[in-house]
């Protein structure tokens, strides 16, 4: 991998055909497409990371819908998850606008970048781990390049955790053994293996639709983590709540 930017991670992560169950699955969405968006080109290739290449704050999910971010081309946007997410985000200042729904619409992350560890879109939502360690190099240089002014992670889901832990490390994070398990609020700081900064790890339930729609992840749950990773990374102040005026 010889990306030396995220503008060029981001390029090379859109032409990637390493796991051929992932290509005939996000391309046969693409065919078939949901009624609602009949009349829509998909994406249909590997979605890469979106926000800003100098984030401080990273939130990791697990891998695009195939009728979300494979059909629009960008992460969280087309999906309820993404409304969910983004809303979120936007109530504590760190989005433009509270909805996603398509790469053209204008949003913008303020010191936040999202990404997945897996890019292209699974059957039934439930990649492989040999995709998941396929793919792993991609989120490996994604954190290296952000190393320089990443301060806290954001990971939804135990998946997402899992695929997270190795990468992190191998980006040049120390981290404990046995490996910290994953739990909704988990935090645990992990020091640089060298003389760089450390990074705050948070933990939180998937946006996804099972969890939000039960109730097991609330609004306020999500907004608590949020915030408390916006704080550790010095993008907001303890104690504020809301947008900026």
């Amino acid at each position: 991998m010889t990306a030396n930017t995220i503008a060029e991670l981001d390029e090379q992560v859109c032409h990637c055909r390493a796991c051929p169950r992932l290509v005939q699955w996000r391309e046969e969405a693409a065919r078939v497409k949901r009624r609602a968006y009949a009349d829509q080109e998909y994406w249909a290739r590997p979605v890469p990371g979106f926000g800003p290449p100098d984030a401080a704050m990273l939130i990791v999910g697990l891998a695009p819908a195939a009728h979300g971010g494979n059909r629009t081309g960008r992460m969280f946007t087309g999906d309820r998850s993404g409304d969910f997410l983004y809303a979120a985000l936007h109530s504590l200042g760190l989005a433009s606008q509270a909805v996603s729904t398509h790469r053209g619409d204008g949003l913008e992350l303020r010191g936040v970048r999202v990404t997945q560890p897996v890019r292209c879109a699974p059957p039934a939502n439930k990649p492989t781990p040999e995709e998941r360690d396929t793919c792993r190099p991609w989120l490996v240089q994604e954190l290296r390049l952000l190393r320089p002014t990443l301060r806290s992670v954001v990971v939804l889901g135990a998946f997402g955790w899992q695929a997270a832990l190795p990468a992190l490390a191998a980006a040049g994070w120390a981290v404990p053994r046995p490996r910290p398990a994953f739990g909704h609020g988990a935090r645990v700081t992990l020091r640089a293996a060298d003389a760089g900064a450390p990074l705050d790890l948070f933990g939180c339930y998937h946006v996804s639709q099972q969890n939000t729609f039960t109730g097991r992840l609330t609004t306020d749950m999500l907004r608590e983590v949020l915030a408390s990773a916006a704080e550790a990374a010095g993008l907001r102040q303890p104690g504020w709540s809301g947008a900026p005026g």
